[in-house]
């Protein structure tokens, strides 16, 4: 199995798969209804909607990153706002979130193994080159486990 192939494993697992962690962020989010989802406990800082749309953002900035362009935060923004209330502005953010995946794994079956060492563009880090691609493909990953394991609690509060 190539390392592209692994990686792509990683993700769906973390999405809508067999994740170790536990659910993946799929199963988790179809049993959350719109009043959960918009909750935000006194001591949480994000609701479980916010944090949907704010891991919708960074796998679109991963996919930017991952075909060339420079890093930078999320062209809509760290912690995006919600565009609509409502049961179906959250369904569509959930509909989002799988769809930028589905994107970025699409992109990942047509890479090679060859391009994941190379490093993207990041003039935060002193050299101005950044992570490699392998590290931010990876750290995606971690990024999905963290906030999946803050919706699983949230859900429950």
């Amino acid at each position: 199995m190539s390392e592209v192939a692994r990686l792509v494993n990683q993700i769906e697992r973390a999405v809508d798969g067999d994740a170790w962690h536990g659910d993946p962020v799929l199963t988790l989010l179809e049993r959350v209804s719109f009043a959960t989802a918009g909750a935000t406990p006194a001591t949480a800082a994000h609701s479980i909607r916010d944090i949907v749309r704010h891991m919708t953002a960074w796998t679109h900035e991963v996919r930017r990153r991952l075909n060339g362009e420079a890093a930078g935060e999320p062209p809509g923004g760290d912690w995006p706002p919600a565009a609509a209330d409502g049961t179906s502005a959250w369904r569509a953010e959930v509909a989002a979130f799988r769809a930028a995946n589905d994107a970025l794994v699409a992109d990942l079956r047509a890479f090679d193994d060859a391009r994941l060492p190379e490093p993207i563009t990041d003039k935060r880090h002193r050299n101005g080159k950044g992570v490699t691609r392998y590290v931010l493909l990876h750290g995606l990953v971690q990024h999905h486990a963290y906030h999946a394991g803050q919706i699983a609690i949230l859900s429950k509060l």
